[in-house]
């Protein structure tokens, strides 16, 4: 996988000042998802995967009438790889509402 640039601003930029994102994870069940609600409760979480080491990828973007969805592979310098599937709605060209479901090597 190539480098790609980790900007948290720019990325940041791309939300709503009201989105909402639900995180899905082991840890993270759908019983109880993380959910971060607002621009300003999202950023600390952007700036902390942007800040680590590790290289994010988009593939298999798909882009809809107020939505957009995407494959975002990540992986660390030790090799460990992240998979994130996202799906967004967007009202006037800003995510309103992101949804992922992440899996990580064990």
């Amino acid at each position: 996988m190539g480098r790609r640039a980790r900007d948290a601003d720019r990325l940041l930029g791309l939300y709503s000042d009201d989105v909402v994102l639900l995180g899905y994870n082991k840890n993270s069940p759908p019983a109880s998802p993380t959910k971060l609600e607002g621009k300003a409760s999202i950023e600390p979480m952007l700036r902390d995967v942007f800040g680590r080491e590790m290289t994010h990828e988009l593939t298999d973007e798909v882009v809809g009438e107020g939505r957009l969805s995407y494959n975002e592979h990540c992986e660390y310098p030790d090799g460990n790889r992240v998979l994130a599937s996202v799906v967004c709605d967007l009202r006037d060209g800003k995510i309103v509402r992101q949804v992922q479901q992440e899996t990580w090597d064990e």
